[in-house]
């Protein structure tokens, strides 16, 4: 029978929806990548923002247009936040939160011998432990992605995801040893998790400890996902800084840069707390890139909030930006805090940070140019160039010849220009 997986939402998503696809194809279906031809629809949720929610909903109707006969699963985080809404979602057979996903092809089986709604939801109970999915990083690619950790305790007040994933919990060194023994002749491994700096919370073990094994399993370069300040201590710090085949990439969430607004959004730490955070990691990898998650328009944010935080960014300097207006969560304290922010002007702040992004982006390019980088190349771009990422995930573009292949190999390549705004270069 044949099956069609469609995910939503972030790289931890996308990395579990991988998995469930090898775990039906290892249980005898086949994965098809167009609906029409499907028996089973199954769709991976997220439920950061209520936008989210209204494209799975499309989705949905637009699938079940496509494949009016198949049986639609729905699981993911909008399942495991707000199940009492999941139960109502039209078209949809069967629905799972974001545990359990081992039991899908047991699930299917029921239902095809039980036809019938099947709510397989289950709350998350104290204690947890991580569940393992089989790795479904496709060989084709160039690098691979390990999720190594799951859940979140820090119930920011803007923030779902805590509900939708429960507390902290990670894999077993042992487990990530023999997965990417799996992974090897991949050139780089990707770690991520919902709150991956907490790695080996609640035991002796951090991040590096991870890293270490994957390094020790013989993967040649190791990049971390995205990182919440929290878990990234001085000893985290310098025991990252003793693993040579870490790439020199952090991103590391501020979200503001005003110690009120943090204070209101329940980040548990302070701007100077911050900057000092990023100080310490320039010290041990000098030239990194510290790229941000960044919000503005968070409830009550002021002009002078605002300021400051445009001061803060300017003392950082990361080498890039990401920014996002704030958009309220139903079910979080933010979307029931006064004084919410007119759209305008959330889009006026964040249009002022995204000029700011620009600008810092282009002077850590002009940093970057005379230096020589180990360029993981990925794709050729209408044959003009081979493109792929620096050890600083920083693109670079290499003038491409007739005949030449540079996908999934790395070559040491000197950065002479910025153009587009990427990096060229020529091979040393």
């Amino acid at each position: 029978m044949n099956v069609f997986l469609q995910n939503f939402g972030c790289k931890v998503n996308a990395t579990e929806t991988d998995s469930m696809r090898q775990l039906l194809i290892q249980n005898g279906w086949d994965a098809v990548s167009d609906p029409g031809q499907a028996d089973v629809v199954v769709l991976n949720s997220c439920t950061v923002t209520a936008s989210g929610d209204k494209r799975m909903l499309q989705a949905i109707r637009r699938l079940r247009k496509a494949a009016p006969d198949a049986i639609f699963l729905v699981t993911g985080c909008y399942v495991q936040a707000f199940p009492e809404d999941a139960v109502e979602l039209p078209g949809v057979d069967i629905i799972l939160g974001t545990k359990d996903r081992m039991k899908i092809p047991e699930l299917l089986e029921y239902y095809l011998r039980n036809p019938g709604f099947l709510n397989a939801y289950t709350a998350f109970q104290p204690g947890e432990c991580f569940e393992s999915l089989p790795q479904g990083s496709d060989p084709g690619h160039t690098r691979a992605f390990l999720k190594i950790q799951d859940g979140c305790n820090r119930f920011c007040s803007y923030c779902i995801i805590p509900y939708a994933r429960g507390r902290c919990r990670s894999k077993n060194l042992s487990e990530i040893a023999e997965e990417a023994r799996k992974l090897i002749g991949y050139q780089e491994v990707v770690l991520c998790g919902i709150n991956l700096a907490c790695y080996g919370m609640g035991t002796d073990l951090c991040i590096a400890d991870a890293v270490r094994t994957i390094a020790d399993a013989g993967i040649p370069r190791i990049r971390l996902g995205s990182l919440e300040p929290d878990g990234l201590t001085d000893i985290v710090l310098e025991k990252l800084h003793s693993i040579p085949d870490l790439m020199p990439h952090f991103h590391i969430s501020v979200q503001s840069g005003c110690d009120r607004i943090l204070k209101a959004m329940h980040r548990n730490y302070t701007c100077a707390e911050y900057e000092n955070l990023i100080l310490k990691i320039r010290e041990l990898f000098p030239n990194c890139a510290i790229t941000t998650d960044l919000m503005t328009g968070f409830p009550g944010e002021t002009e002078q909030d605002f300021a400051e935080t445009i001061r803060f960014v300017e003392k950082i300097q990361f080498s890039e930006m990401h920014i996002f207006r704030y958009s309220p969560r139903p079910g979080t304290p933010a979307a029931e805090m006064p004084d919410q922010i007119p759209e305008q002007i959330k889009k006026q702040r964040a249009e002022k940070l995204c000029m700011l992004s620009e600008q810092f982006h282009q002077k850590y390019l002009e940093s970057c140019v005379g230096k020589i980088f180990h360029v993981l190349f990925e794709r050729q771009k209408e044959s003009a160039f081979h493109n792929g990422h620096a050890e600083n995930y920083v693109m670079l573009q290499v003038p491409a010849k007739p005949g030449e292949n540079f996908r999934g190999q790395v070559y040491s390549v000197k950065a002479t220009g910025i153009q587009d705004g990427k990096l060229i270069g020529e091979c040393c």
